[in-house]
């Protein structure tokens, strides 16, 4: 059995156990309302999950009042840097969505785009009916490339921050044809514990089969990582 620690989202959270969850696999929810620190040692992998901005204070911003600025959480922030604190003392495999990709940038030193639009990048944002959908390159030589097997292909888009200054021990490994970061891991990826953060949202990424290589794949190897460190 591999145990998987899945952070809290106020918002469309029973997507992340539904995409994870299978045989053998058992899902643990760590909330930052309920703070169950403990149950952090019983987790042989992390997921991030998305939802709403971090406050600015995590990455060193005083500014607020930026456009489609959400509420934040400052609780949430702390509790899920402490999520990615003990995975990473513990070298235990991250995947990293969305808002947990610009959670782990900000954490180790990165900074944020507070909104792509205010910047004059294309718009991301959520539609009125379902998500943005847009075409990502990826890296050759990169984690992610190996896992996909895809230099190009799409993917869902359903946010409006985006990451600005990369933090020094990460890389960017996939860009939008706008050129907004779409996917980071770590620059020696290969003498690391599994780490990866996408920008997307794997787990309810709904389009053609030919691209599922960005959902399922992800999936299956943040999973086999998990599993090997229970081993």
């Amino acid at each position: 059995m591999v145990r998987i620690g899945i952070t809290e989202s106020d918002t469309n959270f029973k997507n992340y156990p539904t995409w994870i969850q299978g045989d053998g696999v058992e899902v643990i929810s760590l909330s930052y309302q309920n703070q169950n620190k403990a149950d952090f040692a019983r987790c042989d992998g992390f997921v991030l999950s998305g939802g709403a901005d971090m406050h600015p204070s995590g990455y060193g911003n005083s500014r607020v009042d930026y456009p489609w600025a959400t509420s934040f959480n400052e609780v949430r922030d702390a509790f899920e840097r402490e999520v990615f604190h003990f995975a990473c003392i513990h070298e235990k495999p991250v995947l990293a969505i969305c808002r947990g990709l610009q959670l782990v940038n900000a954490a180790l030193g990165g900074t944020l785009i507070q909104d792509l639009q205010e910047q004059g990048f294309s718009n991301h944002r959520k539609g009125p009916e379902a998500d943005g959908q847009h075409a990502i390159s990826v890296e050759p030589s990169s984690l992610l490339f190996s896992i996909s097997g895809q230099s190009q292909g799409l993917v869902n888009s359903a946010h409006h921050q985006g990451l600005d200054r990369i933090a020094e021990s990460l890389r960017v490994t996939a860009w939008s044809e706008d050129r907004v970061v779409e996917a980071i891991e770590y620059i020696n990826f290969d003498q690391k514990p599994f780490f990866l953060g996408v920008q997307w949202h794997p787990e309810r990424l709904a389009i053609q089969a030919s691209q599922q290589a960005f959902s399922k794949n992800i999936r299956q190897a943040f999973l086999d990582a998990a599993t090997h460190t229970n081993e």
